[in-house]
């Protein structure tokens, strides 16, 4: 966001924050446009994956205005120091990457749709960055939570690969991993776009749109 860090290295465990054993705030109870529950049990049939695509106040939007996800939030992943805050995640020295959880339906909304959108609403060639926000928190990232989702997304890297690389563009950055610890952001964040509907959202991308199935 407007007052990112340029840090750019993850830091070593043993240089990351402390953090501390629980949160140090309340999750909301429910989403502010879709009514469902923010936290708890996937619900039976239904499917969760996270995904890291720059800040996550826009990514959010993007994922909870489709038909057939029931629920979003965003928090911080893939870092090392537990329960981190803002504050803490902004300096570069927690690890963590800015997400966004998203619970479908597989029945109203498939795998390969959500995969269609962050694509191609995100820059993955950018390495730490999307556009203007500089630093470690906004590395793409997409966190499978079973083994359907993971040969799907490692497949989809290699597909959109090839569609940049035929566009003139680098190599993709995506982390592609078993989904980490997932550490809810704090409340204001939360369906921030939907507060404050013309805040800010910042997005990069390549501009090259994901290749149909064949």
């Amino acid at each position: 966001m407007l007052f990112s860090r340029t840090k750019r290295d993850l830091p070593a465990v043993d240089q990351a924050l402390p953090g501390r054993a629980a949160p140090s705030f309340t999750v909301p109870e429910r989403h502010v446009v879709l009514g469902t529950p923010l936290a708890g049990e996937v619900p039976v049939g239904f499917e969760e994956v996270f995904f890291g695509m720059g800040c996550f106040w826009g990514a959010e939007r993007r994922f909870w205005q489709v038909p057939g996800v029931w629920t979003t939030a965003v928090g911080y992943q893939g870092g090392t120091t537990p329960n981190p805050t803002y504050e803490e995640t902004c300096t570069g020295m927690t690890g963590h990457t800015e997400a966004v959880r998203v619970v479908y339906d597989p029945s109203k909304v498939s795998f390969a749709d959500l995969l269609k959108i962050f694509w191609e609403t995100h820059d993955p060639t950018q390495g730490f960055r999307q556009g203007n926000d500089v630093g470690t928190q906004y590395r793409s990232a997409l966190y499978y939570t079973n083994e359907s989702q993971r040969l799907a997304a490692e497949e989809s890297v290699a597909k959109y690969q090839r569609a940049v690389t035929a566009a003139g563009l680098g190599t993709i950055t995506t982390e592609v991993l078993a989904s980490p610890t997932f550490y809810y952001a704090e409340d204001y964040h939360q369906q921030y776009l939907a507060k404050v509907p013309h805040g800010y959202d910042c997005h990069a991308n390549t501009g090259v749109a994901y290749p149909a199935d064949d």
